[in-house]
């Protein structure tokens, strides 16, 4: 889903990214700037219960990153650092948002919307790093129907709307489901790369 709208913006944003070429910024420049960002919207304003504005702080940062892509691509400077440097910071705002939303439902005394959002903030840092874990011993892991985009575009949107009023149930539904789909595609990946293995006469 999040895949096609970063297409779609991609060419949106490909003038703005000429121009913050032509000022001198460079590609990991914006990255950080776009972290620092989404995690202060998270951090400064969710936490604090100002759910509406954190979204729509977290929202314009999060264009950041497909706007780095785009600069690097222009630049001709796409590589493995930029990789390496993108996935590591999308932790540090994906840990941030959700860490917030802990801290905002302990406030608000709901004790299971603060489990689902510290389920997926475990959880979300485990479905990565299954897929790098196996790549790194030669094998795959793609497979699984949560992804990182996707989980961070649900969770935002049901948080705006709770932050315009809906009811807050809406917010711990949706966290309490992405907490499984994570789940499921954690075990999903483990399974897989264990099927590789053993096709591969590798087990130990």
């Amino acid at each position: 889903m999040l895949k096609h709208l970063r297409t779609i913006m991609a060419g949106v944003l490909k003038p703005i990214a000429a121009f913050m070429l032509r000022l001198g910024l460079s590609p990991d420049v914006v990255t950080i700037i776009g972290t620092l960002g989404a995690m202060a919207g998270s951090l400064g304003l969710i936490a604090r219960g100002e759910l509406f504005a954190g979204t729509m702080v977290i929202t314009f940062f999060v264009l950041f990153d497909v706007l780095d892509g785009t600069m690097a691509r222009l630049a001709g400077t796409s590589g493995p650092w930029g990789a390496f440097l993108d996935s590591v910071l999308d932790r540090f705002a994906d840990g941030a948002l959700f860490a917030a939303l802990a801290i905002y439902f302990v406030a608000q005394q709901e004790q299971v919307g603060a489990v689902a959002a510290l389920a997926c903030l475990v959880l979300g840092s485990i479905v990565p790093y299954t897929r790098a874990k196996a790549e790194s011993i030669g094998f795959s892991a793609t497979v699984g129907i949560a992804e990182r985009g996707d989980r961070l575009l649900i969770t935002l949107v049901a948080t705006g709307i709770v932050g315009l009023g809906v009811n807050q149930i809406v917010l711990v539904v949706v966290l309490a489901v992405l907490a499984l789909l994570s789940l499921i595609t954690a075990v999903h990946r483990m399974v897989h790369v264990y099927r590789q293995i053993h096709a591969a006469g590798a087990q130990s």
